[in-house]
């Protein structure tokens, strides 16, 4: 993820005070450790949150972005650690490619200020499953109760919302406790347009930046697992779950 701003010293300043990043460069850290990137606004691409996908060859990639009708908007660009591009699919939504030559990106997960996943939001499911799957041969999954998710092999990459009538990609980070820190959201200059909600996998929130960058944060609910043993003579021993 990384954030564009024409005010860093802002962004620095919410972003603290919501997750307790520090920046360093052109990166914000979480216990030393980078969590996203941040950039000053420039002419090639808007202001806001970017996602970017991993590439081990991104000229290889640029073939398959063409190729399934989308765009190149920007050439290679050098940083530390990683060549990047920003690309659009098939319905417009803006991304970023990262072939990394050395910083792969995130180095923290799992914990409250991290990313958690991040969101497409298209007015065409279809066009979208096309242009990924052909692309990063992803494929449409429904899973944990929550709506649609992106899926390459079992894993899943990505969340899918459709109905807003929009194409863009929407990052979500992790928190301990949603209603708390929808407070804490206001108080920075932020805004909620959307939740608390219950998804099957936690509460999700929808947020606006004091710059007007779109963003969610999640929540996990701890979910009780019910184990049992059965025994049939086709089978063995059979361990099953509920909950």
């Amino acid at each position: 993820m990384e954030l564009t701003t024409s005010d860093p010293a802002r962004a620095a300043e919410f972003y603290a005070g919501l997750f307790g990043w520090e920046i360093d460069g052109d990166r914000f850290l979480l216990d030393g450790r980078a969590v996203a990137g941040i950039s000053r606004s420039r002419h090639d691409r808007p202001d806001g949150w970017l996602t970017y996908l991993a590439t081990p060859d991104l000229e290889e990639t640029w073939e398959r972005v063409l190729q399934a009708y989308g765009r190149i908007l920007t050439p290679p660009e050098e940083r530390a650690g990683a060549r990047s591009s920003i690309v659009a699919d098939a319905g417009g939504a803006l991304f970023g490619l990262w072939q990394s030559t050395g910083f792969a990106g995130a180095q923290l997960r799992g914990e409250p200020g991290t990313m958690a996943w991040s969101d497409l939001l298209t007015d065409d499911t279809a066009r979208a499953t096309g242009f990924y799957g052909s692309v990063f041969g992803w494929t449409l999954t429904h899973e944990f109760g929550s709506g649609e998710w992106l899926t390459e092999a079992h894993d899943s990459v990505a969340g899918l919302i459709t109905g807003r009538y929009d194409n863009r990609w929407q990052p979500s980070f992790q928190v301990a406790d949603c209603p708390a820190l929808t407070d804490d959201v206001a108080r920075l200059g932020g805004r909620v347009t959307a939740g608390p909600v219950e998804l099957g996998l936690g509460r999700y929130v929808e947020i606006v930046d004091p710059a007007g960058a779109p963003f969610a944060v999640t929540a996990p609910v701890p979910r009780p697992v019910e184990l049992s043993v059965a025994y049939n003579d086709i089978i063995g021993f059979e361990l099953t779950y509920g909950g």
